[in-house]
């Protein structure tokens, strides 16, 4: 993508953000973006096909440095060394939540909140693959795999809800105490 298209993409992932703040993701239109953009109707659509898949794109950026082979520091956080263990991984998640705590406390209402857990479940599954299986519950690995992305899920929404007041490592250590029998 060259420079012209990355300002166009982040003028409208700037645009959806903004409107975000004041309603919810069901109540906006793509002329609203584009009004908010300040770009042609042809233009919005020669990058995304519809507003969901716009909000599944900046989904996808959010996420996928955190999921990626390597990583790099960060300014708030480093798990360049250890991102293969599952602390680490769950804690850098948290990260990059509270990084973006303006978008994500205004995705997780509404549609955009399905659209979101959908994506973010997505994610999760495939980073979770190998993890999963080290914890020590007599369950099958689907069911495992399941309970261990939905209870994370819904971790994340309580801490959200909850004005993400407690650092991602607490989260993640009350969470993993929960999770994993001693």
């Amino acid at each position: 993508m060259d420079r012209r298209q990355q300002k166009t993409r982040t003028a409208i992932y700037d645009a959806l953000t903004k409107l975000l703040r004041k309603r919810r993701f069901e109540d906006i239109t793509v002329q609203e973006i584009i009004d908010e953009a300040n770009i042609g109707r042809s233009t919005f659509y020669s990058h995304f096909e519809t507003k969901d898949q716009l909000l599944e794109q900046m989904c996808d950026e959010m996420f996928s440095h955190v999921f990626s082979e390597s990583l790099m520091p960060e300014k708030s956080h480093d798990f360049s060394a250890n991102h293969e263990e599952m602390k680490a991984l769950l804690e850098h998640i948290l990260w990059h939540i509270k990084d973006h705590e303006d978008n994500i406390s205004s995705i997780m209402y509404g549609e955009s909140e399905k659209l979101f857990t959908r994506y973010f479940s997505r994610y999760l599954e495939d980073a979770f693959g190998d993890m999963i299986s080290h914890i020590d519950i007599d369950v099958s690995a689907d069911f495992r795999k399941q309970f261990v992305i939905g209870s994370f899920i819904n971790t994340v929404k309580w801490w959200i809800g909850n004005g993400l007041t407690q650092s991602p490592g607490e989260i993640i250590d009350s969470y993993l105490k929960c999770l994993i029998r001693k």
